[in-house]
């Protein structure tokens, strides 16, 4: 694959910015070990929160979550961060959930769930869907789901499973979401050695994620297993065009399309996966981070742009 042919000079910059914190092989470092760097690569790109934002940390009936708002929200945005299951947490996202709070005036909730291996799958997914349950009844608004790579993967497994049981869900926006698809066809080999995220590391985050044999066709895993499609919130989600989950996107709105729901699928050429650091550094972010932000609005307004 010719990175340098797709990915312009603004991204390369990005790129060798993030691995002078997160190197290439930071899966094959302790676990601790890849926490802190991946927590230095965070702090090296926090922009910090913009003004008039107000955050309280508190407990979602046992998990720990913050609590971003400016005004008076009327919307809630659940937000999953990512990390492959394994780094990240409250301040890994901090100024993404941030900015997100002022330019939509939704209140946003960031979720720290509990990580792998220390905690496997449906740890997860329980503690998410948990504190999920507890924003709908705390503030008593609309909510949309939100998340980067494994948190949307979790935002997703969140939407399925709140089918018949929770009715506040307006939509869900998916940035570069891995759903469970197939490790051995399209992206996930045309992208297998993707500048920041390659096959071999989706294999050491698989590995880590559960005890024996992954889950079948459980949603609560991977919604791509879900043999139900029926019934979702308005879908957005957002790919990296270098990124070998990029397929996973597209694949999901085919079959929520299939199912007789509205999802959209925007795939970002020449961006890679993480992305979302990038957003004031780099042209392409900066302006897919804006359809991002866009997407969320629109979705708690229940305003579908995209037909």
């Amino acid at each position: 694959m010719d990175y340098d042919r797709l990915i312009d000079e603004e991204t390369w910059t990005f790129i060798r910015r993030t691995l002078e914190s997160y190197p290439e092989d930071a899966v094959n470092l302790s676990i601790a070990d890849q926490r802190r760097v991946y927590d230095d690569m965070c702090r090296v790109f926090h922009q910090g929160r913009p003004d008039g934002v107000a955050t309280e940390d508190r407990s979602a009936n046992g998990v720990p979550v913050r609590i971003y708002s400016a005004g008076d929200p009327t919307r809630t945005v659940v937000y999953y961060h990512g990390g492959g299951f394994v780094v990240g947490g409250l301040d890994s996202h901090d100024d993404v959930c941030a900015e997100i709070c002022v330019q939509t005036g939704y209140r946003v909730v960031a979720v720290d769930y509990r990580l792998c291996p220390e905690f496997r799958h449906p740890a997860q997914f329980e503690d998410c869907w948990t504190a999920t349950k507890w924003a709908a009844t705390e503030f008593g608004d609309p909510l949309v789901l939100a998340g980067d790579s494994a948190g949307g993967n979790l935002a997703a497994c969140v939407a399925h499973h709140a089918r018949g049981r929770l009715e506040s869900i307006l939509g869900q926006v998916l940035i570069y979401p891995g759903l469970g698809g197939d490790m051995g066809e399209g992206s996930y080999i045309e992208h297998a050695h993707a500048p920041l995220l390659s096959l071999e590391d989706l294999r050491f985050y698989k590995t880590v994620r559960c005890e024996g044999d992954e889950p079948r066709d459980n949603p609560s895993y991977a919604p791509l297993g879900d043999n139900d499609f029926s019934g979702l919130p308005l879908t957005v989600v957002v790919t990296a065009g270098c990124d070998p989950l990029r397929d996973d996107g597209r694949d999901y709105c085919e079959r929520v399309q299939a199912a007789g729901g509205k999802a959209c699928w925007i795939n970002e050429e020449g961006l890679v996966h993480g992305y979302l650091r990038a957003r004031s550094s780099v042209t392409r972010a900066q302006d897919s981070f804006e359809r991002i932000v866009v997407a969320i609005e629109a979705l708690g307004q229940e305003v579908w742009p995209y037909d």
